[in-house]
């Protein structure tokens, strides 16, 4: 998801400097979703492979993505040879995003110059990007660059679509959310298991958001993810609403854009949030933020500043003291300080 939303500007720069250009997409299936509203996109092409990052992922995991590749790589053929696009853009740089560009022989085929898995062999034409470590966003902006493209302020959206609106606000108002609450969407779960930050940090900062702010707190995700946010709803003395596996990812993006402040841990969500204009409290440990965070102002993210594995891009780690090293109260007041909300306790009668 989060591939997917760091790319939207580029694309957009694109059809603003070429109205009549034909854009398609190959995306996962399961993110078709985020792209079907976008004016900008003519074709979403997807593809159906599992993902083998997964820290659980299992012999079985490689070798039903090695067929569905294989399946995924045969249909984009055909697809390309009937209809041949004449610029492809790698933006992903791996080895498998590098077969699915040359299945459009005839192209030209534009990716990183520093990729790995062997994807520059695959190219046309490479980009090069600064030697600093650049934002994934300001990454993928090298695109533009060599393209001599510019960017503009509105090309940084994610579009939802009426269809998404009225998702969020029937969801919202079957749960008992009013227009003028304050609203707080938490994001606790995420891919990797060293992001997960502990569930009875999560049930008490939660606690505090709704007994002390007054607010509401929307906890967010997919369906494989509600059980795990139900864990931390068990822990709680308040009661949350929960719509982990109750929205579509776009539903679940127009509720982001009505809440009030975002607050998770890296993931997909978190970057939806960002481009959505939702002020982002993020928590940070194995990733760094600098090329990962929430991209633009007005966000905090919260991480332990003196641990020298910061950033260490481990998927599996026994002492997560990054995560667990941050407290409650320390997000709890990150969240004040964007929002200017004051407790009940400090308010002046």
């Amino acid at each position: 998801m989060g591939d997917v939303i760091h790319a939207l500007p580029l694309i957009h720069a694109i059809k603003r400097r070429y109205p009549t250009s034909y854009i398609g997409w190959v995306v996962q299936k399961g993110l078709a979703g985020l792209l079907e509203p976008d004016p900008f996109i003519d074709e979403i092409i997807t593809i159906d492979i599992p993902s083998t990052s997964e820290p659980s992922a299992r012999t079985s995991a490689y070798i039903h993505a090695f067929s569905s590749t294989v399946r995924s790589l045969k249909i984009l053929r055909r697809r390309f040879v009937a209809r041949p696009y004449d610029l492809i853009l790698d933006l992903h740089a791996s080895f498998r995003s590098g077969l699915i560009s040359i299945m459009n022989p005839k192209s030209f085929r534009l990716g990183f110059a520093d990729a790995k898995e062997l994807n520059t062999f695959f190219q046309t034409d490479h980009v090069t990007t600064p030697s600093a470590k650049p934002h994934a966003v300001d990454q993928l902006l090298c695109f533009a660059d060599f393209l001599q493209l510019s960017v503009k302020p509105t090309d940084f959206r994610l579009f939802l679509g009426d269809r998404a609106e009225q998702e969020a606000e029937s969801f919202a108002g079957s749960s008992g959310l009013g227009r003028s609450d304050r609203v707080v969407y938490a994001n606790p779960a995420t891919r990797w298991a060293t992001k997960f930050w502990n569930k009875r940090a999560w049930a008490n900062l939660a606690d505090r958001l709704i007994v002390e702010l007054r607010c509401n707190v929307i906890f967010g995700g997919g369906s494989s993810e509600r059980a795990y946010v139900e864990q931390i709803a068990n822990l709680m003395n308040a009661r949350p609403v929960i719509a982990a596996g109750r929205l579509s990812p776009v539903g679940s993006a127009a509720l982001i854009k009505a809440s009030q402040i975002y607050v998770g841990v890296d993931s997909g969500p978190m970057h939806m949030a960002a481009f959505l204009g939702t002020p982002v409290v993020a928590l940070f440990g194995p990733t760094d933020p600098e090329k990962v965070g929430p991209y633009g102002e007005g966000h905090r993210v919260v991480r332990v500043d003196d641990l020298p594995c910061l950033g260490c891009r481990k998927s599996v780690c026994k002492d997560k003291k990054c995560l667990d090293g941050i407290s409650s109260d320390r997000v709890f007041h990150e969240i004040r300080r964007l929002t200017g909300w004051t407790p009940k306790s400090e308010e002046h009668h």
